[in-house]
């Protein structure tokens, strides 16, 4: 083998290495409002800050793990092409929700000061919103899930000790039982918000 041969090996070995590493997820949630942060700076629409901020909730968001966990109980009686439109009009309803809320700030600033790994699949990952004259300090923990420790995912967020994840469960649960458990009904609702 020839040193040049020898070099390249050598040097994807090492790329190998530097890409085989998991991502801690406090660095992971910091690196995830930094880019968020960089993008509500902009001087750009709101509607080109959504579409930013969707890019990184679809590259940073569970939103499958987010949608099944959402639908609770009812999702044992979906035949496979209802859990598909749930999935899809969840996604969207989803990314509308999260993008349309963001874009309200400014400049969030948010700091992480601690995690806690709860076991091998989540860790959870302590933050604040930095106060300002107009808003208080708010506190933020985020639910890491940490399967594949190399693409960490954000699969809750706890403000000030409320789950949004729980909270969006009740909601769609208290529409399908005021429905009988018709999907549908659950459909209609995401659809509504989505075209608005």
């Amino acid at each position: 083998m020839n040193i040049k041969k020898i070099f390249i090996l050598l040097l994807l070995l090492s790329l190998k290495s530097v890409y085989a590493k998991s991502v801690e997820p406090d660095v992971f949630v910091q690196s995830t409002v930094n880019r968020a942060s960089a993008i509500l700076t902009k001087s750009i629409s709101k509607q080109d800050k959504m579409n930013e901020l969707k890019l990184i909730a679809k590259d940073t968001v569970d939103i499958k793990g987010i949608g099944l966990y959402t639908l609770g109980s009812f999702r044992k009686n979906l035949s496979e092409s209802q859990k598909n439109e749930y999935s899809n009009l969840f996604e969207n309803y989803f990314l509308k929700t999260f993008s349309s809320r963001l874009s309200e700030y400014t400049n969030p600033k948010i700091e992480v000061i601690d995690k806690k790994v709860l076991n091998k699949n989540y860790t959870i990952v302590n933050s604040v919103l930095v106060g300002t004259s107009e808003r208080p300090e708010v506190k933020i923990d985020w639910r890491i899930y940490t399967k594949n420790p190399n693409n960490p995912l954000i699969r809750d967020l706890i403000i000030e000790g409320l789950s949004l994840v729980r909270t969006q469960k009740e909601e769609f649960s208290s529409i399908l039982s005021s429905n009988d458990g018709d999907i549908n009904s659950l459909f209609k609702v995401l659809e509504e918000f989505i075209v608005k």
